[in-house]
């Protein structure tokens, strides 16, 4: 009650005296006597729905006192009487009433004017260099006004106290509305336009505003505007120096857009200040080149080689176009004189591909530092408007910023806005008004900014730094600019938007309006800057002398992340060589006592995860293994030797066919979890399984970031179903499958992929073995040199390596040698659904123990496998089909006649091994069987390399479903009859041989 009394007390009229009163006490020195008559401290602020609220209560106080309680009768009374309320009836009160009201409308309409500002003074800032501005508020007009919140001009030099929701009064509580007005269209409808008022937070918003609303908040001092003055030299200079030089050449210069070299460096900077050590970057192509050289500092010669079209490529894949690759460099941070590392992420032209890699790259640097609250590595996130809005995967991204397993905790997104797309205007590429919108999702403050004012920018940028220095959350900065040049350079822009361009035309460039600013104020002579301007130039010259030296073009010279330590010092594999990927009896039965059990106290499991751990227990004591415990036994494994292991998927904590469950839950107690795997060794290494959100390019490309920050790491993304990878499609074409080749960076990151057709319908059925395969670089028509290490050999010079395993310990096999390798590839593994749980699915330990090795083939080991010279037929397959296969050649009896061999490695291609197994049966045909349709799966890939086997001299049958379009069928009957014609094309003997 005493909060709402004294509130409404402070509403009364100031006099002069009283103004200047209050001018020298300040808003936190003590006020007249007569203003408060309570000892309670009065209520910061009144949000607006409290001032509703006590409009109500007044008003109902108004009609009938009764109608309140009778504190608030006591309260308007002592509020609004003209002597003391003791002398006074209800009744006596009432001409007094007008005055009164009109007082507390007018200061509540000077608050709402002042949120007004605060929620949509953006709307009204000068953020257009071009003053054309492409944001469209048709639907959002903007009420901010006098007359909008009932206030005219007569009340422009009354004097209104200030609420303490605003920071426009510095030392001053009260201020004549002209004043007031002034220091908030200072503050809001500038050169900075702030999006905050959404955030539901009220320190961060309070936060904001005193950052912007302080009077006299943005100075900057004779140092700072010469070094900002110098780095837009760097800027601009460096772009109009590649024009003279290569004009003809692509290279998505940043022209209209200078201001983000000292953008990005500022935030550089302050973050350094702040205690940040590594920054990871990602960014689209426009503007590389320049924040490769003036932000990153790559030597400017090896820049300029690029250009040259007579440069010889050395021997390490195809390379890649400038303005796409990356860098890695460390260096002295000249304003914090801290070391600070800088990381420049290579980035395929898909243009925010790049940002779940990034941050997935920044969260495993912050994993590996002990960096738990994001203190010491942060990320930083380039982006194009028209990208921003239209690129679904931004979204995604955005959904992981505040997830525990996946936040980098906080990210400062840096878009630049040429306000366009390509051709494109924004009024037909986005439904928002700016581009900007889609990161209100996450609460992320948006500060919008003018690009031709550098110091508007640098204050920005320093704003940002110092929000994700302080609350660890996304910050958006808009860095309103536009493209001098077209899409590309060689682009002509004004086939499409001839007025822009006419304007673009006349611009001044932001260095002239800068450096004739700082001449104006005194800060820099034009002799100096001119000596600023030839000393750049020098550099540049001297660069390019240089570059012409280059005769080599070393891909390497770009990577951004490098393992130094786990190649030699020429970047080769320290052997090539795999030891074996068995483990000893004893830790196979001491890790599955561990899956079989619950290492907490007092932790009460599901009566149905009992019987689970039962039947690992059992199956220890029996010394088999299925798929579940095989894994468990790998990853435990690989745990025990230091390697750390990251699984990370939709409901892999428990995996889709509830088998894995990786993660217990307490019956008994909300959210208690605990992960057995973590308690193998005293000394292991950390385990992660996680839940990932319901999106698959986003996750995935973060996965890939985490796997590329480290070799000594096993990284799995599992897809809830094989052709769930569909969606992440990009990640696998464009950084995994040629990430290698492109950029000369490995990768070891898992792809499991459930996959088999089991009449569950077109979805859910395949993983689409067939697009995998069809990326791979192996040539089938080339049969390879024999020599004892061709295994190893043809894994490092693969591009990824796809399996289909059939048994639990060829997956516990493959795992391993992902680590055990001293070189990393990608690895596809199609995993099983019906073999979870097959009875025949299982391993011995034996299979498993020192000595043992993945089998990249397996042999008929039954009678035909005894006796080779009576096989008639030789069926080759992978995977699951091969348990159908064997119970339906024993159903018939041709045990002795048919021999099934299963190639459990398809790429690369285990030339060797297949063609020691068929000229065993060099009497016998060939048939490929697969349970995919024909234009699916394997065939397409296997049979030109089967046939290259056996130089031939054979022809390769298929036996397998149709072509079609779907991957399955949805009719259960027409499923099992697909399946037995297979089977029956499979295993009779004479159903080719009728062909003719």
């Amino acid at each position: 009650m005493h909060h709402l009394r004294s509130t409404v007390l402070r509403l009364r009229p100031l006099t002069a005296a009283q103004a200047a009163q209050s001018r020298l006490t300040g808003r936190d020195g003590a006020p007249p006597a007569r203003f408060l008559k309570t000892t309670a401290a009065p209520e910061p602020s009144f949000s607006g729905t409290s001032n509703n609220y006590v409009e109500e209560m007044y008003a109902a106080w108004l009609e009938n006192p009764g109608n309140v309680h009778k504190s608030w009768d006591v309260f308007f009374r002592n509020a609004t009487a003209k002597a003391p309320a003791t002398h006074q009836t209800p009744g006596a009160l009432v001409g007094a009433q007008p005055g009164v009201e009109k007082l507390v409308e007018d200061h509540l309409a000077v608050q709402s004017l002042i949120r007004a500002y605060q929620v949509r003074g953006h709307h009204m800032a000068k953020l257009d260099p071009l003053g054309i501005s492409c944001v469209d508020f048709d639907d959002t007009p903007c009420p901010v006004g006098l007359q909008n919140v009932g206030l005219d001009s007569s009340d422009m030099d009354r004097m209104f106290r200030i609420p303490k929701t605003t920071f426009i009064g510095g030392k001053e509580s009260a201020l004549t509305l002209r004043e007031i007005i002034r220091r908030l269209e200072m503050a809001y409808c500038q050169h900075i336009g702030v999006e905050f008022m959404f955030i539901n937070d009220v320190e961060q918003c309070q936060w904001i505003r005193q950052k912007f609303e302080t009077p006299g908040i943005m100075q900057f001092t004779v140092e700072e505007k010469r070094t900002l003055l110098a780095r837009m030299i760097r800027s601009t200079r460096f772009e109009e120096f590649l024009q003279r030089k290569w004009s003809s050449e692509k290279r998505f210069g940043l022209e209209g857009c200078e201001s983000l070299i000292p953008a990005l460096k500022t935030i550089i900077d302050r973050s350094s200040q702040n205690g940040v050590e590594s920054v990871i970057m990602g960014m689209s192509h426009r503007g590389r080149l320049n924040v490769l050289a003036n932000v990153v500092r790559k030597d400017l010669d090896q820049i300029f080689c690029q250009f040259d079209s007579k440069l010889e490529a050395a021997d390490e894949g195809s390379g890649d176009v400038k303005y796409h690759l990356g860098m890695y460099h460390k260096r002295m941070n000249r304003v914090s004189d801290k070391q600070i590392t800088i990381s420049l992420m290579a980035n395929p032209s898909h243009l925010e591909a790049v940002d779940p890699v990034v941050q997935g790259k920044t969260k495993a640097e912050q994993f590996y530092s002990g960096d738990s609250e994001g203190k010491k590595v942060m990320s930083i996130l380039l982006h194009g408007d028209a990208a921003f809005a239209g690129q679904g995967v931004v979204y995604e991204t955005f959904h992981l910023s505040d997830l525990p397993s996946y936040t980098t905790h906080g990210t400062i997104h840096v878009v630049v806005n040429n306000q366009i797309g390509f051709t494109t205007d924004p009024r037909m590429a986005r439904s928002s008004p700016y581009p900007t919108d889609v990161a209100r999702v996450v609460n992320a403050p948006i500060f919008h900014v003018n690009g031709d004012d550098p110091e508007a920018v640098m204050y920005v940028c320093g704003v940002a730094a110092d929000w994700r220095n302080t609350f660890h959350k996304d910050v958006v900065i808009d860095l309103v600019c536009y493209r001098r040049n077209g899409h590309n350079e060689m682009d002509e822009p004004m086939f499409t938007q001839p007025l822009m361009y006419k304007q673009i035309k006349k611009q001044k460039g932001v260095l002239q309006k800068f450096a004739e600013k700082l001449i104006a104020e005194g800060v820099v002579t034009t002799p100096e800057y001119e000596e600023q301007i030839a000393a750049y130039d020098k550099i540049c010259e001297d660069a390019f002398a240089h570059s012409k030296d280059e005769k080599i073009l070393h891909i390497k010279h770009w990577l951004d992340s490098p393992w130094p330590e786990f190649f030699t010092l020429d970047g080769q594999p320290r052997t090539m060589s795999c030891p074996s990927t068995g483990i000893s009896e004893d830790e196979l039965r001491h890790i599955g006592n561990i899956a079989a059990s619950v290492p907490v106290e007092d932790f009460t499991i599901h009566g149905g995860l009992s019987r689970v751990l039962k039947g690992r227990s059992n199956m220890v004591a029996q010394r088999v293994c299925d798929w579940a415990l095989a894994e468990y036994m790998a990853f435990g494994s690989l745990l025990k030797q230091g390697v750390h292991v990251r699984l990370s998927g939709q409901d892999v904590e428990r995996g889709t066919f509830s088998h894995r469950h990786h993660v217990l839950h307490d019956q008994n107690v909300d959210k208690r979890t605990c992960v057995p795997m973590n308690f193998i060794s005293p000394d292991q290494a950390p385990y992660t399984v996680c839940n990932s959100p319901l999106s698959e390019y986003s996750v995935l490309g973060f996965e890939l970031g985490f796997a590329m920050t480290s070799p000594n790491a096993l990284v799995l993304w599992e897809a809830q179903f094989g052709d769930f990878n569909n969606t992440a499609q990009c990640i696998i074409d464009q950084f995994i499958s040629s990430g290698q080749t492109k950029w000369v960076r490995q990768n070891g990151i898992v792809l499991l992929l459930p996959h088999g057709l089991e009449g569950m319908g077109p979805e859910h059925s395949s993983g689409r073995p067939e697009r995998f395969l069809q990326m791979c670089n192996d040539d089938p028509d080339v049969f390879p040199s024999l020599s004892e290490d061709l295994a190893v050999h043809q894994l490092y010079d693969c591009n990824w390596i796809v399996v289909n395993c059939s048994t639990p310990a060829n997956y516990f096999h493959v795992l391993r040698r992902q680590m055990l390798l001293s070189f990393r590839k990608p690895l596809v593994i199609f995993t099983p659904k019906s073999l979870l749980r097959h009875a025949e699915a299982k391993s011995s330990f034996d299979a498993m123990l020192p000595g043992t090795h993945f089998q990249r083939v397996i042999a008929d080991d039954g009678p035909a496998g005894a006796r080779p010279e009576s096989v008639r037929r030789v069926v080759l397959c992978t995977g699951k089909i091969y348990y159908d296969l064997t119970r339906e050649r024993r159903d018939r009896g041709l045990e002795e006649e048919v021999a099934v061999i299963r190639i459990e490695q398809l790429s690369p291609f285990p030339f060797d091994l297949v063609k020691s197994e068929l000229d065993r049966f060099s009497k016998a045909e060939l048939v490929w069987c697969q349970e995919e349709h024909k234009n699916q799966g394997y065939y397409d890939y296997v049979k030109p390399r089967i046939r290259t086997t056996v130089g031939r001299r054979r022809p390769v049958w298929y036996a397998g479903r149709e072509p079609a379009a779907a991957p399955a069928t949805g009719n259960k009957q027409a499923h099992a009859g697909e399946l037995q014609r297979l089977l029956d094309a499979a295993l009779d003997l004479d159903s080719f041989s009728r062909r003719f």
